[in-house]
């Protein structure tokens, strides 16, 4: 088959490797029907990842085809049409009983680590895959959900809606900041609604990303370019502050920015993958009473989202931009890489590309 191999830092290259098969009992076998690109990519071709080893095979994120299922899967069968999620989950051990998938001690990659794919094993950008503890970590996809709207649950909604909104405290009535307008941002503020957020800032130095921001639920938005832009925001919010700012870029003056934006009593929710250290000025923090929060994805409400896309009170589909089929997908990093110049938020690869 082919797939996207991990060569080492800056290097990628789309070619033959072997078949994936079923090597537990657990496993299924995946044909990759749809995937798509995450930041988290990126970070790992800039080498933010070192656990991420040269021939790994890339991709976290799919949509497909359950091809074959090992002796003890007994939930899902060949022919089912599944999203695979981001987080291997083995659905036994105490993390997983917790409700903490994202450190499954399951021996597949590395025991108290739940992301695997694309990291620790082979991963999505590939024409099959080989999926650990199928049972748990296959979503069946029902009828009148697209694969467009599917791919978006295997990671960016759940992280958004889990280490945003639920980790961030939004609550009935908040002022929430979203610092990043990009495509975690926006599903950021696709999904607080759900917890009653009143108003939605989204704050980013992309003027077409900010016009964006209010079709995915921002009701105010704020260049970071402009010299009055903290004034701006603290004028939504009578000076306090705001209830909840949400770190979604994964840069240190992006998270600098959020603490600048929390009222005394709030919460600060990052979101985004940091490749180097970030100052925390504790000496500052203390007495506000603020609250830090951060994390992997669980993906634990990977199935109310589904279903809340299943009943369109969950637009999904407006992520996907760009699309591309699966043996372009190179030219669909260069598209997604340069996504201030092409304004792509989700690039789609699919095995039956869009016209």
């Amino acid at each position: 088959m082919k797939a996207l191999v991990y060569g080492g830092p800056g290097t990628k290259a789309w070619k033959d490797v072997p078949d994936p098969g079923i090597v537990e009992p657990t496993d299924a076998v995946v044909r990759i029907d749809t995937t798509t690109i995450c930041g988290t990519d990126l970070h790992i071709l800039k080498g933010d990842v070192p656990a991420v080893e040269p021939g790994r095979i890339l991709g976290h994120e799919g949509v497909g085809t359950v091809t074959e299922v090992g002796s003890s899967v007994s939930g899902i069968r060949a022919g089912d049409r599944v999203i695979i999620s981001c987080i291997k989950s083995c659905g036994h051990c105490v993390n997983c009983r917790k409700g903490l998938f994202s450190h499954c001690l399951g021996d597949e990659g590395q025991v108290g680590t739940g992301w695997i794919f694309g990291h620790l094993i082979d991963g999505t950008q590939a024409e099959f895959v080989r999926v650990p503890y199928a049972d748990n970590s296959l979503h069946k996809i029902p009828h009148g959900v697209s694969d467009d709207q599917a791919v978006m649950l295997s990671d960016i909604l759940p992280t958004a809606f889990e280490i945003g909104v639920l980790d961030g405290r939004v609550a009935p009535g908040d002022i929430i900041a979203v610092v990043g307008a990009g495509p975690i941002g926006l599903a950021v503020m696709s999904t607080a609604g759900l917890c009653g957020a009143s108003t939605i800032i989204a704050i980013d130095p992309n003027e077409s990303r900010l016009e964006r921001a209010s079709d995915f639920g921002a009701t105010h938005t704020v260049n970071p370019e402009s010299p009055d832009w903290i004034s701006d925001v603290l004028a939504l919010t009578d000076g306090a502050g705001v209830d909840v700012a949400m770190e979604a870029v994964g840069l240190p003056e992006t998270f600098e920015m959020a603490l600048r934006l929390v009222r005394p009593g709030g919460n600060v929710a990052n979101i985004g993958v940091h490749g180097k250290p970030v100052e925390l000025p504790l000496q500052d923090l203390w007495i506000r009473n603020i609250n830090i929060s951060m994390g992997l994805v669980n993906t634990n409400t990977t199935p109310m989202l589904l279903r809340l896309v299943a009943q369109h009170k969950l637009s999904a589909e407006k992520f996907a931009t760009h699309h591309f089929p699966l043996d372009r997908i190179m030219d669909a990093y260069d598209t997604f890489s340069r996504a201030a110049e092409t304004e792509a938020l989700k690039v789609v690869l699919s095995r039956n590309p869009h016209d």
